[in-house]
């Protein structure tokens, strides 16, 4: 029973305290007086009364009612009922407005009123919340008050505060009745009456309706509802108007936010809105209770609470809107803001609320829109019901209420089998295992149940419904019996509809026992016409208070007096309803592990327990793939507690290791929360499992099993200390009551409640009987139980402190390898600072390197291990309600344990060291090239695997990766060799290697094994050779050897100088590398170099040593070598006169030597191949040969980085040349490198111009200049260059003309007319793509690259007309396109695609006929360097300017693509897959434009001009232009002779920077490694796939090259230019004799031996046509990914150095020919390839290969001489072309090539865009007429049809062939047709001709019976003698055949016949 109202209160307007802007309100009565003993009076009522403030107001409103809340400090909540009425009051502002007229006169507006109104409220208080009851009793009070009734109002109160009524149970429940007082009763009776009241009995009726009825007095009558169960909150209809107000996601927006402990804040205009919408947002959340600051209506003078920092529920006017804003704006901005006037819920942006798990979430949002709107669903049926009207608002409110509580038991259902119950007595403690439920749930990565799991509401709800003896109501039943019902029906909507209205009836009926009764009699006031007069109101009568509280004293009298009234709980065990298990299975969350699986599992552990170690040892990798699935965790440790007796199990080494990494397997998936419970069942094993050390020396599982982050988890061990005290809690009550259970109950200890489902359920059970029998023990017994399990939780306790130091503790304490996971940090605050300061004594010291506790004691270890476990005991001790005594004992003990623990692990860690280490595989050595030496022996290491799939059996197969083996380091590589973990594949050898001068990034990393425990240092090395090497060191590896391991190989890496490089010191012994003390040898090689110092010292001028300064090298010990040099050394400081700067032009004696060596360089003879020129004496030259070979940098004065002899035209002498250097940059002035032997076209080459170079060379020559300065005459002196080598050209010296576009047809032209005129027009769309389109605008290279992919440039094709051209108009714009003017003429393109330029007037003029021809030469220039300046019209050459590729872009995208083609860990998103890094790089679109450009010059040298490229300091993208174009140009660089010459004349002659680009040494290692030379290289690449048969060298050759090109093996690809190469003399030694034969310093000479013993380097395809142009296609859609950066073989390591790879197969082979006596079984022809393991070409080499392998090994047997591969090639060669002439075949089928289909190569690109304006693709099977290759001698077909991407009848497999008649079906004639016999397909075909390419018939050689004799039949062909006639019969027919003579049918029925027997 409860009081209805508790305090009645009147307040009204404090007339005191009016000054200021706000008035106050003070209580002016209080009813009792007296606080009661139960229930104090509330403070600060007058607040609440007024939350707008007190004000005074000049018209009456009309009277208020609303309910505020408020929370004592008890959380015990007070409703208080606030009826407000205005009074009138005389002004009082106007008697001091007439006493202050004579001061200061009145404001004439504002005219005061005489009488105002003040607030008065009415108040009652009341711990009920009755919201429509209070507003009836005030307003009978306020009604007796205006109408003056007879009743006194003291009497009405009195009645009020003497209601009592049940809090609950409806009327069901017998109580004494409620007090009524009559009308009739005067005043003076009424306390007798009141007594009276007491004392009647009346019968039950009466009692039933008496409940249920109230009457204060008045001549009213109410029907309170008490509700059934009170635990259930009322509502009303509260929650449907917060859902109509806000909808239906703002209130789920409210609700998540509202259980996540957000702050809420809602606003409206209405108190009682913001009442109820506060009550709405709790009922929902039942059966949570809400526990944090609740406020519905918060007065205006209390706003500063909206800043407290906790979690809110409050409501405020809206009249405080703005005033709010500013509060929660200045504050932090995390307060989410519902406005239910506006119907809006505004959430900041720094706010995320969690939204319940997904289909949850859509569930429920459906069933809420079915009861809002039940029309929705019917909105689109054709025939809608006639009305489905959503329910009544107070049946809808407990419909949505029904849908949140369906919610919850879908949330909840399954907590009571994660309960832990610790204590039973006095209390019950009940403790939730959240892990587990979540665990069991699939719900660990859920967001939103984790935070309500882990709030303030939650756990209420565990303390409230965890004990298992109690009242249950809705929800307990909910979750006991309806679980299975909601599973099987969430997927029905209209099935859970109705579930849901069965919950609304139910809640409905709680509120509304007696819906029916429904007796209100209330008096209202009277609406008289005089209302608003102030003088019919009189002021509220001040009450009697006497009377009042004699009420209040009878009625507590009476209650004293009464028998007290005992109310029989309910309660009863609370159901746990379904186990969590069951549940879980059917909806498929457990991850699914094949019986198969744990079947492994099962027998390697029985395999280890047998010892049967060599089969556990082939499972163990299966078991390890396989633990990472949760059932087969479950199944291991089931599978091992069967293997523990009496608590031990005592193992040898090999089981005990096999058994932790097991452990350690098993535990490294299971996350810090162990929510699968996989730890839990694990820790008892840890301490079970051991093995013997030494004489009493025990080393337990828990020492290896330490590093992982669940150990460090104090929610873990709380859960698991608790599960523990449960199960003992349990037994000590079993066996009181004498059961046998007690041992069972032992078996299934310290199993996690994931495990013991049944178990669970006994615990429960037996609480709840215990519970129940408790008020019937004695006290004795009562405290016997209660002291029985006070010391079992505390003999848990010292249990557990002993479990967390073993565990804790590491094994080398010395190590401080505590904490070095994330830190047993703050666990309170469950955060991982390393340093904290809380008084639970956390952790001070984390150990972790970072903090700088390196060197910490171990007793600090011990001490951080007993803070921690002193801090867990605290918590557990203090919740379990173990006595201080006994808490005091524990501190005092747990120190002792450590220490005691720490003792013991340093026996075992001695002990331990002793042990034989684990059999780890023998350290494999690694075959060393001669001269190669070992810096630092083998380190045991692991090799990781990396991104690449291919390794660790992801695509199928064994993994080879991770492999355990050593890593060497040698003065050339660094390799690593070992063998893989997996035993099934453990005899292989995996090798990974990588020159260390190849290496260009290094990385610490650290790896985790997943066998082992530990966390292990490692490296990531990165080459540029395509390689990675992930390695994590060994334990038994010292770090500080690692360090030595890095800092050897930096040394190696960045040698001080070039000759610290392995080329140089190969063959040295091994102190030489880190001494260097360089042997003097080669005296006369430095003699050359000190002469040619010394001559270029005497011949340099100091203008150019100021400006470009030269500094020599320096290495760490300067030989004699070094100190010549220094003599050398070029003084800046020397003056020298101008005169001494032109070169003699005789050359002395002593520089003989020095030109007959030049002579002999690469770039010589290439000269006189192309016939420009000797080295003659020029005296005797012919002066009509157009160049020169000129001496002139002949001691490399004019430009450092040039060949010693360069091509200038014959007409300038070597003084110009020296000025007309000085333009460029770096002075590389153009120079002729190549020229055309048809067009007599020349390629010239150059660095781009320095600025001052680019004005003088273009400035326009009519500009008047005020004098010959320097840089006119310079450019002058250029022009003439320009013009000589333009004069040079044959077509410029025809006097004709016909050198312009329409006929240029010269006689140097072999080509014919009409290729010529497919030709020409598509040049000038080339030079389009080259320089951009209109759409191209001038800007990033990328941009440009791309552009250019996705656009066809479509030109038609115009007819000639004589010698002008009409195409069609158009204008090319991409010029002028920028919006600036151009330092180029914006007709360069329209000239070149032969488009007019039209003249002002209109008409043709002579310039516009001059503008129209070809410029002789072009220069291919930079854009960002042609600026300013004008170009003449007039002059014969023009720019063509492109956008060139950075050094840098090629260095990023480099970077990119090798990222991209050899990750360093595998990923699965989707932006990183290979394709889209690959693109990201942009290697493609660098290769795309060198090609394009290349192409473009190809293009305008084959048609007769002359090109010059001139590209930054052209050593860069200049060196790979014209290195492409000879490629491309001349088949001669196609050959292995010519490919060598190439790379030594254009990139080490002509100066590449290999040492720089390639950070070769210490001084370029910031510079960063740039890949010029690879990326020249893959455009060969891309070019050999296009063209296979136009190159000797093979793919192979150019991997070689790109290999060795930076692996410094050879001496080739070192320094920067000639210069450098002479000084250090390494340029010509190479002719010299060598010392050591082995010893190859240069890599052509390797090429050349190597190539002499096996055909790698050769392309069998080799067929090339004469004089052959190539135009590949250079598109990216075109270009492939060469598999140089993709392929690696892991058996042998890179094939590059092949003596390597061939001792290595020598070695195999010898071992294992020893096995083969033994084996008695067949051996296998199969052959398994692993595509990253083996070698492909040398497992499954191609036939000629493998022909010419089984010729040696045939020579081999018969001991003869071998005979050279080239040899027998060339011989085979030879008799095919002899046997072709024979066959009279055309004589470019004779290479054995022939036979495979080459359907997708092409020899000649046809066209290079498509010309059609449709963009068609591009027919390569082209006629003769219509291609574009060089006309073919006469008589030979053309070769295109070879490519034809159909199949050509030569390329078919022909056995034999030849005419034969046949004779045709019934009554046809004979024809003769063309037969083919084909073995290989096993038919015979028949053709119309010879020559045709479709088979007329073909008789299958499977269906022929026999082939015999045959006779002539009729219509045979005449003069043919019998025998030629044969039949072949078939199954089908039989056919009639007649060969030419008899001799031939027996050779074609041979055939046949030898077919048939052969199948």
């Amino acid at each position: 029973m409860a009081r209805l109202a508790d305090y009645f209160v009147v307040v009204g307007y404090d007339l005191d305290k009016r000054g200021g802007s706000e008035g106050q309100g003070h209580i002016l009565q209080r009813f009792p007086e007296k606080d009661w003993e139960d229930n104090p009076f509330p403070q600060g009522i007058e607040l609440f009364c007024q939350p707008n403030g007190w004000q005074l107001v000049p018209e009456r409103e009309r009277p208020s009612f609303f309910v505020s809340v408020l929370t004592d400090i008890n959380s015990e909540r007070h409703y208080c009922a606030c009826f407000t009425f205005w009074e009138g009051l005389d002004n009082p502002q106007l008697p001091k407005a007439e006493a202050s007229e004579v001061d200061e006169d009145e404001v004439p507006g504002l005219v005061q009123p005489a009488q105002v109104f003040a607030p008065k409220s009415l108040v009652l208080v009341s711990r009920l919340d009755h919201t429509e009851v209070f507003r009836n009793c005030l307003g009978l009070i306020y009604a007796v008050h205006v109408d003056s009734l007879s009743v006194p109002l003291e009497t009405v109160i009195g009645n009020l505060l003497t209601c009592i009524i049940p809090v609950a149970g409806g009327s069901q429940i017998n109580e004494s009745p409620v007090c009524s007082l009559n009308l009739s009763v005067p005043q003076a009776l009424a306390c007798d009456w009141l007594l009276g009241c007491f004392q009647d009995q009346p019968c039950q009726e009466e009692r039933e309706e008496s409940l249920r009825t109230i009457t204060l007095g008045a001549g009213d009558r109410q029907v309170i509802q008490t509700p059934i169960n009170d635990s259930l909150p009322v509502s009303g209809s509260s929650v449907a108007h917060l859902f109509r107000q806000l909808g239906i996601v703002n209130v789920l927006y409210l609700f998540c936010a509202a259980l996540t402990e957000h702050k809420i804040l809602f606003l409206s205009s209405s108190y009682q809105r913001l009442t109820d919408a506060c009550r709405a947002l709790l009922a929902i959340m039942f059966p949570l209770k809400y526990s944090f600051t609740y406020v519905p209506i918060l007065p205006g003078k209390l706003l500063e609470v909206l800043s407290t920092p906790t979690p809110f529920i409050i409501g405020v006017n809206s009249f405080f809107r703005s005033e709010t804003q500013e509060l929660v704006g200045s504050m932090t901005l995390d307060v989410i803001i519902a406005d239910l006037d506006g119907g809006t819920v505004t959430i900041p942006e720094c706010v995320h609320i969690s939204l319940l798990p997904d289909p949850l979430l859509q569930q429920t949002q459906t069933a809420l829109s079915m009861v809002l709107d039940p029309e929705l669903e019917m909105a689109d049926h054709a025939f809608p019901p006639s009305s489905t009207q959503p329910s009544t608002l107070k049946i809808q409110d407990k419909e949505i209420r029904a849908v949140f509580l369906w919610l919850f038991g879908q949330l909840f259902h399954g907590y009571r089998w994660c309960l832990h119950i610790i204590r039973i007595h006095p209390e019950p403690v009940i403790r939730f295992h959240k892990a587990a439920f979540l665990g069991q749930r699939a719900l660990t990565e859920d967001d939103f149940l984790m935070k309500v799991l882990d709030g303030m509401a939650f756990a209420g709800f565990i303390s409230e419904r965890g004990p298992p003896y109690r009242p249950t109501d809705l929800f307990d039943d909910l979750i006991a019996n309806q679980v299975e019902r909601i599973r099987q029906e969430e997927c029905s909507p209209h099935k859970v509809m109705n579930h849901i209205k069965e919950l609304a009836e139910q809640l409905f009926k709680n509120e509304n026992p007696y819906p029916a009764v429904a007796m209100h009699k209330v008096q209202r006031p009277a609406e008289s016409p005089g209302h608003n007069d102030p003088k019919n109101l009189a002021m509220f009568p001040l009450l009697d208070d006497v009377t009042v509280q004699l009420f209040i004293d009878h009625a507590a009298a009476k209650l004293q007096t009464a028998p007290p009234v005992v109310k029989a709980e309910l309660k009863g065990m609370v159901p746990s309803g379904p186990p969590l298990g069951d549940i879980v299975d059917r909806h498929g969350h457990v991850l699914a592990n094949s019986a198969r699986r744990l079947e492994v599992v099962r027998n390697c552990i029985t395999y280890i327990f047998d010892n049967k170690m060599l089969e556990a040892k082939k499972l163990m990798p299966a078991v390890l793939r396989a633990l990472k699935g949760r059932a087969a965790r479950v199944c291991l440790t089931q599978e091992l507690n069967q293997h523990v007796l009496q608590n031990r199990a005592v193992l040898d080494d090999q089981q005990f290791d096999y058994i932790v990494r097991m452990m350690n397997c098993t535990l490294q998936d299971c996350s810090h929360m162990d929510e699968h419970g996989i730890a839990a069942i694990l820790l008892p094993l840890v301490t079970a499992f051991c093995r013997k050390l030494g004489a009493g020396i025990t080393q337990f599982a828990y020492s290896c099993v330490q590093e992982h982050m669940v150990w460090t988890n104090m929610q873990f061990w709380e859960a698991m200390f608790y599960s523990d005290v449960q199960n003992h809690i349990r037994a000590l009550y079993l066996e009181a009551d004498g059961g046998e259970q007690s041992i069972a109950s032992r078996g299934q200890q310290e199993s996690g409640p994931a495990a013991g489902g049944q178990e669970l359920l006994g615990a429960l059970e037996l609480a709840s009987e215990q519970s129940r029998l408790w008020p019937t023990l004695s006290k004795e017994q009562q405290s016997e139980r209660v002291q029985k399990e006070e010391s079992t939780v505390f003999s848990q306790a010292i249990h557990y402190a002993n479990r967390m130091s073993y565990l804790l503790l590491p094994l080398d304490t010395s190590k401080n390898r505590l904490l070095n996971r994330s830190g047993i940090g703050d666990v309170e605050s469950v955060s991982n600072s390393y340093v904290t300061n809380s008084i639970a004594g956390s952790m001070a010291e984390s150990y972790d390197t970072e903090s700088g506790f390196e060197d910490a004691e171990s007793s600090d270890v011990a001490n951080s291990v007993v803070r921690f476990i002193n801090r867990f005991v605290d918590k557990v001790c203090n919740e379990s309600g173990v006595t201080n005594e006994h808490l005091k004992a524990l501190h005092t003990m747990i120190p002792d344990i450590v220490q005691m623990h720490i003792e013991t692990l340093d026996a075992v860690h001695r002990e331990s060291k002793r042990l034989p280490p684990i059999q780890k595989p023998k350290l494999l050595r690694p075959i060393l090239l001669a001269g190669e030496e070992l810096v630092m022996d083998g380190m045991r290491v692991h090799l990781i695997s990396d991104g690449r799939e291919e390794a660790t059996g992801a695509l199928g197969g064994p993994p080879l990766l991770p492999a355990e083996g050593a890593i060497f380091l040698t003065t050339y590589r660094l390799i690593f060799k070992g063998t893989p973990n997996d035993p099934l594949v453990g005899e292989q050898v995996v090798t990974r290697s990588f020159p260390i001068a190849s290496l260009t990034k290094e990385k610490r990393i650290s790896v985790s094994l997943s066998m082992d425990q530990f966390i292990q240092e490692g490296l990531q090395l990165r080459s540029c050779t395509f390689q990675l090497l992930k390695i994590a060191f060994d334990e038994e590896v010292a770090s500080d050897l690692a360090e030595v391991f890095r800092k050897h190989m930096h040394k190696l890496r960045y040698p001080q100088h070039v000759q610290g490089t392995f080329a140089f010191t190969v063959g040295q012994s091994g102190k030489t590398l880190v001494e260097h003390k360089t042997k003097d040898k080669n005296q006369s090689i430095k003699t050359l170099s000190k002469n040619l110092v010394k001559s270029a010292k005497r011949t340099i001028g100091r203008q150019y040593v100021t400006r470009k300064k030269y500094s020599p090298p320096t290495w760490e010990n300067r030989s004699s070598l070094q100190s010549e040099l220094d003599e050398d050394e070029l003084s800046v400081s020397e003056e020298l006169d101008q005169g001494s700067l032109t070169l003699s032009s005789t050359i002395r004696s002593s520089d003989r030597q020095t030109m007959s060596n030049v002579v002999e360089r690469a770039c010589c003879r290439d000269y006189q191949r192309l016939g420009l020129g000797t080295l003659s004496n020029s005296l005797t030259r012919s002066k009509n040969e157009p160049f020169r070979i000129s001496t002139v940098n002949r001691m490399y004065t004019v430009c450092r980085s040039y060949p010693g002899l360069l091509i200038v035209p014959q007409s300038i002498p070597d003084s110009t040349i020296q000025r007309i250097s000085r333009c460029y940059r770096q002075n590389r002035f153009p120079v002729v490198c190549w020229r055309n032997s048809r067009t007599k076209a020349v390629l010239l080459r150059s660095a781009g111009l320095h600025a001052k170079g680019v004005v003088g060379f273009f400035k326009s020559p009519n500009a008047t200049s005020a004098g010959p300065s320097q840089a006119d005459s310079t450019s002058l002196e250029q022009e003439k260059y320009m013009q000589a080598i333009i004069s040079s050209m044959p077509s410029y010296c025809e006097p004709s003309g016909r050198n312009t576009l329409g006929g240029f047809t010269s006689t140097h032209m072999s080509t014919s007319d009409s290729s010529d005129k497919l030709r020409q027009p598509k040049i000038g769309a080339l030079m389009k793509q080259v320089m951009g389109g209109k759409e191209d605008v001038p800007g990033t290279f990328s941009r440009g690259a791309l552009g250019q992919r996705a656009r066809v440039i479509s030109l038609s094709q115009p007819r000639v007309s004589g010698k002008v051209r009409n195409p069609p108009g158009g204008k090319w714009g991409s010029i002028r396109g920028s919006g600036r003017l151009s330092a180029y003429n914006p007709e360069v393109g329209n000239r070149l695609s032969s488009k007019e330029s039209p003249q002002p007037n209109g008409g043709p003029s002579e310039a516009l006929f001059l503008r129209q021809q070809r410029a002789y030469l072009y220069i291919i220039g930079d854009k960002t360097q042609l600026k300013g300046g004008k170009q003449d019209s007039f002059q014969q050459w023009e720019v063509v300017p492109i956008e060139v590729c950075d050094v840098r872009q090629v260095k990023n995208s480099f970077k990119k693509l090798i990222k991209a083609c050899v990750p360093s860990s595998a990923t699965s998103e989707p932006s990183m897959t290979f394709h889209r890094c690959l693109e990201e790089s942009e290697w493609m679109c660098l290769l795309h434009r060198v090609l394009q450009v290349s192409v473009l010059v190809v293009e305008l040298l084959d048609t007769g001009s002359s090109v010059m490229v001139s590209l930054e300091d052209g050593w860069d993208v200049t060196t790979q232009v014209v290195s492409l174009v000879q490629l491309l140009s001349d088949p001669y660089y196609r050959t292995f002779d010519g490919f060598r010459l190439l790379v030594e004349k254009e990139w080490l002659s002509f100066g590449h920077r290999f040492s720089h680009r390639g950070a070769q040494t210490l001084a370029s290692q910031s510079s960063g490694f740039t890949p010029v030379f690879l990326q020249f290289l893959d455009c060969v690449h891309q070019i050999h796939l296009q063209f296979p048969m136009e190159f000797e060298f093979s793919q192979y050759y150019l991997k070689f090259l790109a290999y060795h090109y930076v692996s410094n093996r050879f001496r080739t690809f070192l320094l920067d230019s000639d210069y450098e190469r002479i000084e250090l003399g390494v340029l010509y030694e190479e002719k010299g004799e060598r010392k050591n034969p082995q010893v190859c310093k240069s890599v052509w000479d390797y090429i050349d031996r190597l190539n002499k013993k096996t055909p790698i380097f050769f392309n069998y395809m080799f067929s090339p046509e004469d004089e052959e142009v190539l135009r590949p296609y250079s598109f990216i859609s075109n270009l492939k990914v060469w598999d140089f950066y993709t392929e690696e073989t892991l058996s042998e390591g890179p094939s590059y150095d092949w003596e390597l790879v061939q001792r290595g197969r020598q070695e195999r082979l010898a071992e294992e020919v020893p096995d083969k006596p033994d084996t008695t079984t067949p051996k296998s022809q199969r052959c398994i390839v692993w595509p990253c393991y083996d070698s492909r070409s040398r497992v499954v080499p191609d036939a000629i290969t493998k022909l010419l392998q089984d010729l040696q090994s045939l020579e081999a047997e018969l001991g003869l001489p071998p005979e050279k591969w080239k040899d027998t090639w060339d011989k085979i060669k030879a008799n095919q072309r002899a046997e072709a002439k024979l066959e009279n075949r055309p004589s470019f089928n004779n290479s054995l090539l022939m036979s495979s289909n080459l359907s997708h190569q092409r020899r000649s690109q046809g066209v290079y865009l498509p010309e059609s304006g449709v963009g068609s693709s591009i027919n390569l099977a082209m006629d003769r007429e219509t291609s574009t290759t060089s006309t073919p001698v006469a008589g030979r077909p053309s070769t295109s049809t070879l490519y034809s991407q159909f199949q050509s009848t030569e390329s078919e497999n022909r056995s034999f062939e030849g005419i034969l008649f046949k004779k045709g079906a019934l009554l046809k004639p004979w024809k003769p047709r063309w037969f083919v016999l084909d073995k290989t397909k096993h038919q015979l075909r028949y053709y119309e001709t010879r020559q045709d390419k479709e088979c007329k018939g073909v008789i299958e050689l499977a269906e022929v019976e026999s082939v015999i004799p045959g006779t002539p039949t009729m219509g045979a062909p005449k003069n043919i003698e019998e025998k030629a006639f044969f039949d072949l019969k078939t199954t089908k027919r039989v056919y009639n055949f007649c060969a030419q003579d008899s001799p031939n049918a027996q050779l074609w029925m041979d055939s046949i016949q030898s077919c048939l027997s052969d199948a």
